[in-house]
């Protein structure tokens, strides 16, 4: 029934997720399946023509790709896919070098809201962006077991059974990575410029985090399950440029009735509010600017606009076999059965009837099931890029995503099916 993608697209992801520990990397190994597929960078600089087929633009973190058919005009509507690459973690202060009792520790700062117990007693890498002296950068990926978070021993905390764990952000989540007395300053950068045989001082900026180091599995007995890390939300990033690169490479390509395009930002995990997330200006731009390309104006780009439509896709929770309380009680979304639709009325979500029927006619169009989730009424709802990206714009978009479990641990849980089911899904959406 999935043709396209099937346990192929899995496999891939599980390469995707491995070489994409920052969301650094996480466009980088996006842009590259890209290039493969035909799409060419535009650096935001230069003057954009109103030449077809596949273009790209890379700002930090995000990446905005996007198929200009043959068919186009200036006013023709996108469609979207919309996503995030950044996932909770552990990232490095600016002044990383400290230490005590003889521990030589790297200062961190928490970053979104991650499960701080499913760092504990993990081997942990290093991975992010350097910016060098001359003004450029470089990615760097320690992926080897670096640092560690250490918990305390149980004969030192016996109420953790009766009380919980309980953990301090800055006094229990410093890693260590080796011993020593003196702390030396500058120590962590000099070990990541040798590591990157950089000349000592080269580096002058960074935006380094951890990582676990322990590679994507299947898992269970007949493999129908994945875990893995930051699969929210690169499960989606990673869905929605095979289905962009399906697309741009498939024999309708140039009589398409929408343009295609792929908006992963970074920063979703903390707000949105950066000039690389989907509060800022970036989709807007590009969008306008492929409008003005093809020769259109304010009327070709408010027709092109109101006819757009947006799949935020971001992953939900999967109903948990030990918590089954806390779900909705006629929601439970399961594993392997397909991508889920997630409405708020609260507009947490951005999903409303219209936009479920767009969703409905993907899946049908694809041959995949979808599922419905809502949250129970007495617990707090999340929320995504879907309501920013819809109130920013003025876009018609729709919250969607794969059922998952563990969400915002160092480790999530998917069904090994629903990779592929959304992939399809998302590649119906944007063939129109």
């Amino acid at each position: 029934m999935r043709t396209p993608f099937d346990r192929g697209h899995t496999d891939d992801l599980m390469s995707f997720l491995a070489a994409s520990p920052s969301p650094y990397h996480a466009v980088a190994s996006a842009a590259e399946r890209l290039e493969k597929a035909g799409f060419r960078q535009v650096e935001e600089t230069d003057a954009w023509d109103a030449g077809t087929g596949g273009k790209y633009v890379l700002r930090g973190g995000a990446i905005i790709a996007w198929y200009v058919p043959e068919s186009a005009a200036a006013h023709t509507p996108f469609r979207i896919v919309g996503a995030h690459t950044d996932s909770p973690n552990l990232r490095v202060k600016p002044l990383p070098d400290t230490g005590a009792h003889g521990w030589r520790q790297v200062a961190v700062e928490i970053y979104g809201g991650p499960l701080l117990n499913s760092w504990l007693d993990r081997d942990l890498g290093l991975a992010g962006r350097l910016t060098l002296r001359d003004g450029t950068t470089r990615l760097v990926n320690i992926d080897r077991p670096l640092l560690r978070v250490p918990q305390l021993a149980i004969h030192m905390d016996r109420s953790v059974h009766t009380e919980g764990l309980k953990l301090d952000k800055q006094k229990h989540m410093q890693p260590i990575w080796g011993l020593g007395d003196d702390v030396r300053e500058g120590d962590l950068i000099r070990f990541v410029e040798e590591e990157c045989r950089l000349a000592p001082g080269e580096v002058t900026g960074w935006d380094l985090m951890t990582h676990s180091v322990e590679p994507p599995a299947y898992l269970g007995r007949d493999r129908e399950l994945l875990a893995g890390p930051r699969m929210d939300n690169l499960l989606s990033v990673h869905a929605g440029t095979a289905a962009l690169a399906a697309v741009a490479t498939g024999p309708g390509a140039d009589a398409l009735p929408y343009i295609p395009v792929l908006a992963a930002f970074d920063h979703e995990e903390n707000g949105s509010q950066s000039d690389t997330g989907a509060d800022g200006p970036l989709l807007g731009g590009v969008l306008e600017r492929s409008v003005f390309a093809r020769g259109g104006g304010y009327e070709d780009k408010a027709r092109a606009f109101a006819g757009t439509v947006c799949l935020s896709s971001d992953t939900g929770h999967a109903v948990h076999p030990n918590y089954a309380e806390r779900h909705d009680p006629t929601h439970h979304p399961r594993a392997n059965r397909g991508p889920i639709l997630k409405v708020n009325v609260n507009n947490r979500y951005a999903t409303d009837g219209a936009g479920r029927a767009v969703f409905a006619a993907a899946c049908e169009k694809a041959g995949v099931p979808f599922q419905s989730f809502v949250s129970n009424n007495a617990m707090p709802c999340g929320t995504t890029i879907g309501p920013i990206t819809a109130a920013r714009h003025g876009i018609k978009t729709v919250d969607i995503g794969v059922a998952i479990l563990s969400m915002h641990s160092v480790r999530e849980l998917c069904g090994s099916d629903d990779p592929p089911m959304l992939a399809d899904a998302l590649r119906a959406f944007l063939e129109g």
